[in-house]
C-alpha cells in the first residue's frame, strides 16, 4: 500500500487512484475511511472483500456538500432542516435512492446512507471526486482505526493511503433514518436524539 502526505500533491495522487478504480484510505472527521468510486462496481466489490463484509450490509456515501448529494438521494423538509445544522459532521443520514446507478449499492431497500464529513482533507478530496464510498477502514466487527500505525496489518490489500496522522475525535457518527418525517436512531453517535429534535 502506497503511502502519501497529507497535502494537495498527497490528494492529488489520490484522486487519480480513484479514478483507476482503486481503494484508497483517508483520514474523516470520525475515523479513518476506506473508499473508492461509488460507480465503479469493481472497486464497490474490492471493498466487501478486504472488510469482509456481507453484501447485505449497504455502503455509506460521502459527498462535499448536500447540494451534490442532491443528485443522488431524495431530501425532504426534515431531512433539509437536520442537515442544514449538522452538515459538515458527524450525521449519517439515510434517504430514499434518486440517482438508478448507485442501485448496487442499496440492495433491496431502495435507500443510500449518505454524509458530508467535517473533515479537511476528506472535503479537499471532496471537492475534486465529488462523490467517494466512506466506510470504515477496518474488518467488520472490529474496532475502527484512528491512528494510521494499526492500518497496515488490520486493512490489507489496499492500493494508497492519505497520511492524516492520529484521529483525535475517535466517536462514531450517528445514523439517522426519516420516515413519515419522523427521525428514527438506526446508530447512537456523537449527535444525539435531543440535539436532532431541536433542529427541526
Amino acid at each position: 500500500m502506497k503511502k502519501v502526505s497529507n497535502d494537495v500533491f498527497g490528494i492529488s495522487i489520490v484522486l487519480e487512484s480513484i479514478k483507476k478504480g482503486e481503494i484508497v484510505i483517508f483520514p474523516t472527521d470520525t475515523v479513518y475511511g476506506i473508499g473508492c468510486d461509488p460507480y465503479n462496481q469493481h472497486a464497490v466489490d474490492k471493498i466487501y472483500q478486504i472488510k469482509k463484509r456481507e453484501k447485505v450490509k449497504l455502503l455509506p456515501v460521502l459527498g462535499y456538500s448536500r447540494q451534490i448529494l442532491e443528485n443522488v438521494v431524495e431530501f425532504n423538509d426534515v431531512a433539509k432542516k437536520i442537515t442544514d445544522k449538522f452538515w459538515p459532521g458527524s450525521l449519517t443520514i439515510v434517504l430514499p435512492l434518486k440517482d438508478k446507478k448507485l442501485k448496487n449499492l442499496c440492495g433491496d431497500a431502495n435507500t443510500l446512507a449518505v454524509r458530508v464529513p467535517n473533515n479537511k482533507s476528506a472535503l479537499l478530496l471532496l471537492k475534486e471526486c465529488k462523490l467517494i464510498i466512506g466506510t470504515s477502514a477496518n474488518i467488520s466487527g472490529e474496532k475502527p482505526i484512528t491512528d494510521p500505525k494499526d492500518l497496515k496489518n488490520n486493512v490489507p490489500n489496499c492500493d494508497i493511503f492519505l497520511n492524516g496522522g492520529a484521529i483525535k475525535n475517535t466517536s462514531t457518527s450517528t445514523i439517522i433514518q426519516i420516515e413519515n418525517d419522523k427521525i428514527k436512531i438506526l446508530r447512537k453517535g456523537v449527535i444525539s436524539e435531543n440535539d436532532l429534535v431541536e433542529a427541526l
